[in-house]
């Protein structure tokens, strides 16, 4: 059940947390907080249940088991994960990537949802099933084996219309339009310092 939202509010009031609150340390080579993020992170799966369909629940499902990973390393051992980059480096320190492996499925994840949701408010003509379909073409579709295609090329064709979609994010259009840009913005930049990172020799395994 997506959440209810408050009155004269959006659906992105409801979220635990934003991206847009998200600390990113430029001076530490934009590292970023690890609990701040996976709450971001968590609130952005709910979005799923606005877009209302059974079939995007491996979407979801898929992203809170990379969550889970991260939060297990993270809870194992605090001191050497407070950012998203301490936390791999010290894993793979350990010869072990199961929580930076869950980060780089998260991270492609979260970019999938960014692009189309970005791709969808930039253009008030295109229905939501075309932005996810190309969207997932771009970012995880490469990565996924001819088992799962399939399964989430059913989430896309089972996308609502945009005007069922956005009425769900709140009352008045132009604020949903307005804070979702600003939400999705943060989103992208968080998903490119990670994507630099994961993509560097220190992030590799």
């Amino acid at each position: 059940m997506a959440a209810q939202i408050p009155p004269g509010g959006t659906y992105l009031d409801t979220f635990k947390r934003s991206f847009t609150d998200v600390p990113i340390d430029a001076e530490k080579g934009n590292a970023i907080t690890t609990t701040e993020f996976l709450e971001a992170a968590e609130s952005l799966t709910t979005m799923f249940d606005v877009l209302g369909s059974v079939a995007f629940s491996p979407v979801k499902n898929d992203m809170i088991g990379n969550i889970k990973k991260i939060r297990d390393r993270q809870l194992a051992a605090p001191l050497e994960s407070e950012t998203l980059q301490d936390l791999a480096r010290n894993e793979l320190k350990m010869k072990s990537h199961k929580a930076t492996e869950g980060m780089l499925w998260l991270v492609r994840g979260l970019e999938f949802t960014c692009i189309a949701l970005t791709q969808n408010v930039a253009n008030s003509k295109e229905e939501l099933s075309d932005s996810f379909r190309a969207a997932y073409g771009q970012t995880l579709k490469p990565h996924h084996s001819f088992v799962i295609k399939p399964v989430f090329s059913a989430a896309m064709s089972a996308c609502p219309y945009r005007k069922d979609f956005y009425i769900k994010l709140g009352e008045d259009p132009e604020k949903v339009d307005a804070e979702l840009k600003e939400y999705l913005a943060a989103l992208e930049n968080i998903v490119a310092i990670l994507k630099e990172f994961l993509n560097s020799k220190e992030a590799k395994w």
